[in-house]
């Protein structure tokens, strides 16, 4: 691709060593940290069962079918599982903001550099 064999030795064509660099930082690399950020987030909702929570948010806690306790136990459970879906959101939210934050201290990393280098 970007090198040759040469008696066993692998040489490389230093011309073209900036554009593989750019092209790892600016294109390959960042779409593998989107593909890890995709996955974190699949797996902080599974973890906290969020889906799971918004599905079952007006039945009743714990299963509890008895005769007096239905509407009790369905105005508990929205009142836990309330609780629980707001701090998961705000913690999703908190998340993201992290995730937002390296992405973009990624993306401009190697332009901090070179502007401290000639500062």
């Amino acid at each position: 691709m970007y090198s040759h064999f040469v008696c066993g030795y692998v040489v490389m064509n230093y011309a073209i060593l900036p554009v593989v660099f750019f092209k790892f930082w600016f294109l390959d690399s960042p779409i593998a940290l989107f593909k890890f950020f995709v996955s974190l987030n699949a797996s902080f909702l599974q973890l906290f069962s969020l889906p799971l929570l918004l599905k079952t948010f007006f039945k009743p806690l714990k299963n509890e079918y008895r005769p007096g306790l239905v509407r009790f136990s369905i105005a508990i459970g929205i009142f836990v599982k309330s609780i629980f879906i707001i701090t998961d959101v705000a913690i999703l939210f908190l998340l993201l903001f992290v995730e937002i934050s390296i992405f973009v201290a990624y993306i401009f990393f190697p332009i901090a550099t070179i502007s401290l280098l000639f500062l």
